[in-house]
């Protein structure tokens, strides 16, 4: 199924629950509120849920002159990958991470948090950005991104639905009343939630492999997700906690379960994508990824964007 026509699948239900919470909390004339705000939703989350994102995690975009090094390797693997070259952005966050957005690939975007360009090594920065290629490439970013925008304003819906309980007409018997209304502001948050894991985590799998492909290194990739796996654990991403509706658009999901959504995992088990990603390498004729170090004990770590610190062993991919 194309990009396209699931994102189409993914508005038209989108709105169907909009107008079915609006409809429960609100009777009929919540219904025609919610669908209004469900249509104008659709439109927005369309054209501008690409920037929303990014401006929900304060992304700062750079060119060749800040991040010399790292543009050079997204521009190679883009053209490796047959795609134009997408925008880059940086997030100032110490957890490790990254996540593609747009709504094609000539409006693509990739964001990578600084915790990541700090605490990995060339090898594995490359897997990463390679992963998200892929999602570009194969076209996931679109509905990705909507997602992220959709299940947000669901939750929004959903906390202010006390709001719609007015639109009733005193005759009218639409809606669940008081009790009904309550159970919709506490489901409709994980109705969102599940909606964003059937929206296929097989294409973590699929960004995986392609990833892998991309950048000619399954095993670079491998040990790049061990060390995230790690990074989730031991740092917390302010801006994912925050936003937790854009938690399955990174490469590893960014929460660090403080909260109920741990529940919901928008991602495949980490141990697994590694376990499929050493059986490529050995398909591909690699060597497998070798254990994983200490998470920031990482050669050549600590060189970030800004030059906040200087590599030890050689130098980093992003200046």
């Amino acid at each position: 199924m194309s990009g396209y026509l699931r994102t189409t699948l993914l508005l038209a239900a989108m709105t169907a629950l909009f107008a079915a919470v609006g409809y429960a909390i609100g009777g009929r004339g919540g219904m025609m509120v919610a669908f209004g705000v469900a249509c104008v939703t659709n439109l927005f989350a369309w054209w501008n849920s690409d920037r929303m994102v990014l401006r929900m995690h304060n992304a700062q975009p750079v060119g060749p002159q800040e991040a010399p090094d790292l543009h050079a390797m997204v521009s190679r693997l883009a053209q490796r990958a047959g795609l134009p070259m997408p925008a880059l952005y940086i997030i100032h966050e110490d957890q490790p991470n990254a996540f593609a957005t747009g709504r094609n690939p000539e409006n693509a975007a990739v964001a990578v948090n600084t915790g990541l360009l700090q605490r990995m090594p060339p090898e594995e920065v490359e897997g990463v950005i390679a992963h998200e290629l892929a999602h570009i490439r194969h076209r996931d970013t679109l509905i990705m991104t909507v997602t992220a925008c959709l299940a947000g304003a669901i939750g929004m819906l959903a906390q202010f639905g006390w709001l719609f309980g007015g639109l009733r007409g005193r005759d009218e018997r639409g809606g669940l009343g008081p009790i009904g209304s309550l159970l919709i502001m506490l489901l409709a948050p994980l109705a969102a939630m599940v909606v964003q894991m059937a929206i296929s985590r097989s294409r973590e799998y699929e960004a995986d492999r392609g990833g892998a492909e991309i950048s000619g290194n399954p095993g670079g990739l491998a040990h790049a997700l061990m060390r995230l796996e790690q990074g989730r654990r031991s740092f917390i991403n302010h801006a994912a906690e925050a936003n937790p509706a854009t938690a399955h658009m990174f490469i590893i999901n960014p929460l660090a379960g403080l909260r109920m959504d741990s529940l919901f995992s928008t991602h495949p088990s980490t141990e697994e994508r590694v376990a499929r990603l050493m059986a490529l390498a050995g398909e591909m004729g690699g060597p497998p990824p070798r254990a994983a170090q200490s998470a920031w004990q990482a050669p050549g770590a600590a060189a970030g964007p800004w030059g906040t610190a200087r590599p030890q062993r050689r130098r980093g991919p992003w200046g």
